[in-house]
């Protein structure tokens, strides 16, 4: 019997990815069904469905799964889940009943899927789910200001907005993970794959550490707080689609394996990625990333400051706080499995002191800003773009030279905006 925290649901590790003679009849099949083209960020879904990361999800919402999760943070069927993952086209002709074939960009249909209903979104259904998800406490989000600055600034808020007239849903059968296990070999691992290895290092007590932009001190920090206080921590980078300015995966992953064979004791970290693209719902998306955590094995989650925020969209803690406020608070639910078991392990913000004479946070620190170094990928991200210098205790040396090279090689640089959350304005 496992020693780690069970799949989210209450089913195991629900997995729609075919192999073998199964998988060849359905891509045989595939090819004379319909063709709907998808979005990365669907594609991204397909393969979390497909290796279990998105357990106990079999398909697409529905239009009552959506509108429990938007509002109560719940599917119909009582589990929770706290963000939408829903399919949309425009096409007028697709019907319940149908079986589709998805297509994404890249040419490669990743899955087959039955459609059980089809849904109209309206502009107004498109906006308040974006009022429910993606709207925080941020002085962005004030009622005054959130729809003109959304529009221009808030990502998720876009891609909502941009979708299709419609939404299906069904069950879906996954055909391919993609290129992912060939462009990040030994650091894209299923829920399966990572389980294995966690059990295999005798780990039951496990922290994640989210990330999307390269590892500074802080993240070095938090994940060390992370090992000094668990058996073991898993970095686990987004290697899906970023915004523009954002850094790449590949870049991202190797400087993180940078700085674990420089810096940390190799047998307590798993550096890993996982194939979404960002969603960059702020503190509900720290939900996800617990929830989806959790079917890979870890039962703790690093929450820091601002994270997975946009902008000045959001609290500084205020993915910490939505910990406190979604159902089932006691891990318990009407029926095993549907709680979310992956808790916060909430850090405070975490800087370099050149008084303390290393990294520190504002509970263990009694000195002034100006003692301080602030951390924040943003900032890093800014620097570099614009060929500054970092400040010295911001970054490891080995991995500075890394990213100073990726950025050298740039053609084209994105304008990196600095919220008042990566200045440290609010400190």
């Amino acid at each position: 019997m496992s020693n780690l925290v069970a799949p989210h649901g209450g089913k195991g590790l629900v997995c729609a990815l075919l192999d073998g003679a199964a998988l060849e009849a359905e891509s045989k099949k595939a090819a004379g069904l319909k063709t709907l083209d998808i979005s990365d960020r669907a594609k991204g879904d397909l393969i979390m469905m497909g290796i279990g990361g998105f357990s106990p999800l079999t398909g697409f919402m529905t239009k009552a799964d959506w509108k429990g999760v938007c509002k109560d943070f719940l599917m119909a069927d009582g589990t929770f889940w706290p963000i939408p993952v829903t399919l949309d086209t425009d096409d007028d002709s697709v019907a319940v009943g149908d079986e589709v074939a998805l297509k994404a960009a890249d040419g490669t249909v990743y899955a087959t899927m039955t459609i059980e209903e089809k849904y109209e979104m309206t502009e107004a259904d498109k906006k308040w789910e974006c009022e429910l998800v993606y709207k925080g406490e941020g002085e962005e989000s004030a009622d005054d200001v959130f729809w003109k600055i959304a529009m221009e600034d808030h990502p998720g808020v876009q891609m909502v907005m941009a979708q299709g007239k419609y939404n299906i849903a069904g069950p879906v059968k996954v055909l391919s993970e993609g290129d992912y296990a060939t462009r990040f070999p030994g650091v894209y691992q299923t829920p399966a794959q990572i389980r294995a290895e966690m059990e295999k290092r005798g780990w039951q007590k496990v922290a994640a550490l989210q990330l999307r932009n390269p590892m500074h001190r802080s993240h070095e920090y938090l994940a060390k707080l992370a090992v000094e206080t668990c058996d073991g921590v898993v970095i686990h980078s987004l290697i899906g689609n970023l915004k523009a300015g954002d850094i790449p995966g590949d870049v991202r992953v190797e400087c993180i394996q940078i700085l674990i064979d420089n810096y940390f004791v190799p047998e307590n970290v798993i550096n890993a990625g996982y194939p979404l693209d960002m969603r960059y719902a702020g503190p509900r998306e720290g939900l996800i990333h617990a929830t989806f955590r959790q079917n890979y094995g870890i039962n703790n989650m690093l929450i820091g400051r601002d994270h997975a925020g946009v902008g000045d969209f959001y609290g500084l803690f205020e993915a910490q706080d939505i910990f406190k406020k979604i159902p089932y608070q006691d891990g318990c639910s009407a029926e095993p499995g549907k709680a979310l078991l992956c808790a916060p392990m909430n850090i405070d913000w975490t800087f370099y002191c050149y008084k303390c004479d290393g990294m520190a946070s504002m509970r263990t620190c009694p000195h002034g800003k100006e003692d301080r170094v602030i951390l924040s990928g943003t900032k890093l991200r800014k620097a570099l773009s614009e060929g500054a210098e970092v400040v010295d205790h911001f970054g490891r040396d080995e991995v500075l030279v890394r990213l100073r090279e990726y950025y050298a090689g740039l053609t084209e640089k994105v304008e990196v905006k600095m919220q008042k959350a990566a200045s440290g304005a609010d400190m």
